[in-house]
């Protein structure tokens, strides 16, 4: 398996934790044990979906502060599931390149969004990746500006 496929079921899980309030340690295993991916991508996947979960509040201000005409409730359950995903990964994961984060949500945003989705996602992202200077060496935190 690979990351995209790994990112993928981080969104699927983050989607059944956001819409069917499932608890995300059965949505985990639930998705693992369908899925089966190798031990790395199921270490991936776990930890990614803990690290979301665990601070999922300061995604959501994050996104909300960006997306400032769009409230996360008026958002489509997968943007705002994709969205956690990717600002996740530009945020916290120095490992993934930021243009990599942004084309993998497009790409989520394009197959499981609406028709407008992928250009949602896309200029969020950009606007995230603006404001917080990520990609470049003087990378900022949200709690740093």
């Amino acid at each position: 398996m690979s990351r995209r496929l790994a990112r993928e079921l981080i969104f699927q899980i983050l989607f059944q934790i956001d819409i069917g309030h499932m608890p995300w340690q059965e949505a985990v295993k639930n998705t693992l044990n369908e899925h089966r991916p190798a031990g790395a991508e199921s270490r991936f996947v776990e930890e990614v979906v803990r690290g979301i979960v665990s601070d999922c509040r300061g995604l959501d201000d994050v996104i909300s502060r960006i997306s400032n005409e769009w409230t996360l409730s008026r958002m489509a359950g997968t943007d705002r599931s994709i969205l956690r995903l990717a600002a996740y990964e530009l945020l916290y994961r120095n490992d993934i390149p930021a243009e990599v984060s942004v084309n993998e949500a497009v790409e989520l945003a394009k197959k499981y969004g609406e028709e407008d989705s992928g250009r949602f996602v896309n200029g969020i992202l950009g606007a995230l990746i603006k404001k917080y200077h990520l990609g470049k060496a003087e990378n900022t935190r949200p709690e740093d500006s």
